[in-house]
């Protein structure tokens, strides 16, 4: 079940057939040009403003539009061309806001494909999955618990519940004034949750934001709970592009923002963001200067920081101060190894480990996605992807992929037998990082300045999003905002409940306050 977050249409208490033609009262659109600057994939949010009748232009930094789910081609040592990318993201069923913007291309979402199982498998044996695990709260956390092979009696009876009650009532964003004082690993301490499940189960969280638990504030591991296990009925099941991102998503989108106008600059980077005595702003990019009446800021944590510290007279001083303090993640790994054999017919299309070293997750991308496939049928190997979340940024990069190398000959032993066709490597470190303390000194959606907004997963939307839910949440966010302005309904937008979803559950997390 999800919650919509804004108004809803007025109900209708009669209805009638529409008269065909054009309502005389309806007069054209006179939102005012709006530039908007975004180096992601999911600055095609803006997809509310496009559809409300506003003219946007798109600026690209690289050359293609997908940002981080971007894809490109490379040819390898066989002859074959193929797209490479920043490696697996999972499209979670809470996507809510995200699966509206891609139903623009396919209403049907036939893009993407379902992953059957979210397998989680530690070194020392212990296996968990979410398959069989009851989707309704709060026997979905309940049920995870009586099956998962890391909570076993004797350990349950260690944990400390109290510690535990403020999981079954998250508010946003009041969680941020409770938790983000905490990091995750030590409120996990706290509630003194079995070693193996802290490392097998929750660490999955916190490593979906490409950070050390001990770095990250306990507030996004508590709201990651809430959204997967007692926010929603969903569980921890997801689908992915059944094709290469660039094709299954950016090229359908794409034409679809053709179809409104869209102008897309790709490989123009924007430069300046300067305001305009006459209102606006102006903006330099591709050494061209123009004048704009609207903004969207949609870049990454180190695009953004570039940009504000360009523009020294964008919003207020306190606000560049902020940005400029702004931290990213740990590097992270991204290897895909085309190999010569297939790893065995029952290894699961995703799993995610823990006790490998760095090792975080292996896909076997055959298994769902149309590109990797038909390499696999033509040459009878198998194309294998490895992740590892923060790295050490001192850490000798060679050693680094060597040793993913190894962790997975160890999960997947079969592997060891396998010639490498060919291999990529991608070393990225531009994800925001979320500290111990840091909510506050994040960007919201709106600045002092009304025609100045910002999107991005970096951004405090004061709702129950995360990740590239709160990418896209935040960009229909910023639309709404400009919107607004001119008098235009915004884009409702839906998500999980912004507090716990039983009187119960509030009332017993009210106990530990």
């Amino acid at each position: 079940m999800c919650f919509p977050c804004c108004a809803r249409l007025p109900a209708c208490h009669c209805c009638r057939a529409a008269t065909p033609g054009v309502d005389r009262r309806f007069t054209a659109s006179r939102i005012p040009p709006c530039r908007i600057v975004s180096p992601r994939p999911l600055g095609v949010r803006r997809a509310g403003l496009v559809e409300r009748g506003a003219r946007v232009t798109l600026y690209e930094r690289e050359n293609t539009l997908g940002g981080r789910l971007a894809g490109w081609q490379t040819e390898l040592s066989d002859g074959s061309h193929v797209t490479m990318s920043r490696g697996f993201h999972a499209f979670f069923r809470q996507y809510y806001n995200l699966r509206g913007l891609l139903r623009r291309a396919d209403g049907g979402l036939g893009m993407l494909t379902a992953v059957p199982d979210y397998p989680l498998q530690h070194s020392g044996g212990l296996y968990d999955s979410f398959a069989k695990v009851p989707r309704t709260p709060p026997w979905s956390a309940a049920g995870f618990a009586a099956l998962s092979p890391t909570f076993g009696w004797r350990d349950m009876t260690r944990m400390d519940p109290w510690a535990a009650l403020p999981l079954l009532d998250v508010r946003v964003p009041e969680v941020y004034e409770q938790l983000d004082s905490v990091s995750a690993y030590d409120f996990l301490a706290g509630i003194r949750f079995p070693e193996a499940a802290h490392h097998l189960a929750f660490e999955v969280f916190s490593r979906s934001f490409f950070a050390d638990p001990r770095e990250l504030s306990a507030a996004e591991l508590v709201l990651m709970f809430h959204i997967y296990f007692l926010g929603s009925s969903e569980g921890l099941l997801f689908d992915v592009p059944d094709e290469p991102f660039s094709q299954a998503l950016w090229e359908p989108l794409s034409a679809y923002l053709e179809g409104h106008h869209v102008k897309m600059c790709v490989g123009t980077s924007v430069d300046t963001v300067e305001p305009d005595p006459s209102g606006g702003h102006r903006i330099t990019a591709g050494r061209r200067a123009e004048h704009f009446d609207a903004t969207v800021l949609a870049l990454d944590t180190p695009g953004l920081q570039a940009v504000v510290a360009s523009s020294p007279h964008l919003a207020d001083a306190s606000w560049r101060d902020r940005i400029a303090q702004l931290r990213t993640a740990p590097p992270f790994l991204v290897s895909r190894l085309w190999l010569d054999r297939p790893v065995r017919a029952d290894r699961a299309g995703f799993l995610g480990t823990s006790g490998y070293a760095s090792l975080d997750n292996v896909s076997v991308l055959e298994r769902w996605e149309g590109e990797a496939a038909r390499w696999a049928a033509r040459t009878g190997g198998s194309v294998v992807e490895l992740h590892a979340y923060a790295v050490d940024p001192a850490a000798d990069r060679n050693a680094e992929q060597e040793r993913l190398l190894d962790q997975l000959h160890r999960v997947y032993p079969e592997t060891r037998d396998a010639r490498i066709v060919d291999a990529r490597h991608e070393w990225r470190a531009d994800c925001p990082l979320f500290p111990v303390g840091g909510y506050e000194d994040r960007p919201a959606v709106r600045t002092v300045d009304p025609t100045l907004v910002i999107a991005g997963d970096l951004v405090r939307t004061e709702l129950p999003v995360a990740l590239m839910e709160r990418a896209a949440t935040s960009g229909f966010l910023a639309a709404n905002a400009l919107l607004e302005r001119w008098g235009v309904r915004g884009q409702v937008l839906w998500t999980v409940p912004r507090s716990g979803r039983s009187r119960l559950m509030r009332l017993l997390a009210g106990l530990a306050s």
